[in-house]
């Protein structure tokens, strides 16, 4: 989390600028604009000393004090740990406002002390001054350094805001203010109109008082001082203008340039980026947005990548792109089957921990056999594979698919049992049915758990076809339904027909060489 005290000590710089701003807007305002006003006395005596710094250090004091009792709860090292972290994150929201507001709470005590106090206590007060009073002090002075104060507070505020918000959630806190951009640019515009027009109208209505009782030789040159503050106000008016223009324009673009960025981040592929929620107006909402619709891709991509794990990459591509259908179909699959040998003993004769890791290992290459001739894995049964060629993204080709998906299995396992051998543990066996024929492939399941299944008697009789190694002493058997897809392509022996459990007639098996 960023350093709280060392931000919050130049926020507390850039109030004191702001404040000193307001000062010399105050001295300029009733030195040459309003100067009949205050009716001060020429000589100030020490009583007035002693109250102009009592009353100017009460305002100060408790600017501080309080400002530093609101502040309190975010000055924390960890915003889990707080006490009350909605508390710390509706204030961290808050801190330009509180700022803001306790600028301009300051101007007007100030403009109650030197516009009413100070003229009762020294026997100087009418209605009409103290009035010209407040207004110069606080609707002047008061207005231009609050919102000073905010826009300045607000920009350095923003580089400390991500750290109580990792999540860029802004929105969700609530309770807190919402600067639109609207209401800000009216707020602008309100500053750079109404304050120059104002001062304009004082000093011009000042001027046009003062002329009927000055002597004629001396009103020229009250007009000539009239017009050059007019043009001082006017140039002092456009350069204050600029300023804001370009901060508020800042304080719009940075934002937008920061989502144009991460964008473009995004298209490239890259989908660990964020983009900084610096704010909770309409440009905060749509970062916000945008960082919700890239956790939606990335969330999307992993989801593929782990579909990826149970398909082919070509069936999730197709299934993903909606080109085949999983809501149940009549189709022509291969069917492959494969179960361990000898399974039981070996479980008994072996610790349950090196059982499932051998077993995992056993399914991992099997499983990469089947998928690297686009094999789909259906499901892991205890010690036994499903799997279907064909399907669900058809293919004619899928009797030779599954045959070489088979051979490759018998190759793996070789290679993986010699390994074994050589870590002194026991080989293992596995004997491999495949058959073809027609079935129901789709998606079965209740309301809250589908799995893509084949249902049919081709996939009973391709795990009897299966069950016939232990009995002919063989590790792949093809049915005479797959044979004839084959086209000659491998080398099959024939064996006897046999009749299998739940078949009336003999089935015809080959064994793969």
């Amino acid at each position: 989390m960023a350093n709280v005290r060392l931000v919050f000590g130049k926020l507390t710089l850039i109030q004191l600028l702001g404040n000193l701003v307001g000062a010399l807007l105050t001295w300029f305002y009733f030195r040459f604009v309003d100067f009949t006003a205050p009716q001060f006395q020429a000589r100030i005596s020490r009583g007035e000393i002693l109250f102009n710094v009592v009353c100017f250090g009460a305002l100060i004091t408790a600017g501080i004090v309080w400002g530093s009792r609101w502040s309190r709860p975010l000055d924390r090292s960890d915003l889990a740990a707080s006490a009350d972290p909605e508390l710390v994150r509706r204030r961290a929201i808050m801190v330009p406002y509180v700022f803001g507001a306790l600028a301009f709470a300051g101007w007007i005590g100030a403009g109650l002390i030197w516009g009413v106090l100070y003229p009762v206590i020294w026997g100087i007060f009418t209605p009409e001054r103290s009035l010209r009073s407040l207004f110069g002090i606080t609707g002047v002075a008061g207005t231009v350094t609050a919102a000073l104060v905010f826009f300045a507070v607000e920009h350095q505020w923003r580089r400390a805001l991500p750290a109580f918000f990792p999540g860029g959630d802004l929105s969700a806190v609530p309770g807190v203010l919402r600067l639109r951009v609207r209401v800000r640019l009216l707020v602008i515009f309100v500053m750079l109109s109404v304050i120059p027009l104002s001062l304009l109208g004082v000093l011009a209505y000042t001027r046009a008082a003062a002329l009927p009782g000055v002597d004629p030789a001396a009103a020229p040159r009250i007009v000539e001082n009239m017009l050059a503050f007019i043009v001082f106000i006017v140039a002092v008016g456009a350069l204050t203008a600029i300023g804001l223009s370009l901060y508020v324009a800042g304080s719009v673009a940075a934002p937008l340039g920061q989502l144009r960025s991460a964008m473009r981040e995004v298209e490239q592929g890259d989908l660990d980026t964020r983009c900084p929620v610096v704010s909770n107006d309409e440009i905060g909402a749509v970062a916000e947005g945008f960082n919700r619709m890239v956790g939606g891709l990335r969330e999307r991509e992993f989801l593929k990548e782990t579909f990826g794990k149970y398909v082919s990459r070509e069936i999730r591509d197709e299934i993903l792109a909606g080109r085949v259908s999983l809501e149940g179909q009549a189709q022509e699959v291969t069917i492959l089957f494969a179960d361990l040998r000898d399974f039981t003993p070996w479980v008994e004769a072996t610790a349950p921990r090196e059982v499932v890791r051998d077993l995992n290992a056993y399914f991992a290459e099997m499983d990469q056999a089947i998928r690297a001739h686009r094999g789909l894995v259906l499901q892991f049964i205890g010690d036994e594979i499903e799997a279907a060629f064909g399907a669900p993204v058809a293919d004619p080709a899928h009797a030779e698919m599954a045959v070489r998906a088979a051979l490759e299995m018998r190759r793996r396992l070789q290679a993986w049992n010699a390994e074994r051998v050589r870590a002194g543990k026991t080989p293992l066996r596995h004997g491999i049915g495949i058959h073809t024929g027609s079935v129901l492939a789709g998606n079965i399941g209740s309301a809250e758990r589908h799995s893509y299944a084949l249902v049919g008697d081709p996939v009973n009789l391709a795990s009897r076809i299966q069950s016939l190694n232990k009995e002919l002493g063989s590790d792949i058997l093809v049915s005479g339904d797959t044979r004839r897809l084959l086209d000659g392509r491998f080398d099959l022996v024939r064996l006897p027909a046999v009749r299998v459990k739940g078949k009336s007639v003999e089935v015809e098996v080959y064994r793969l060489a």
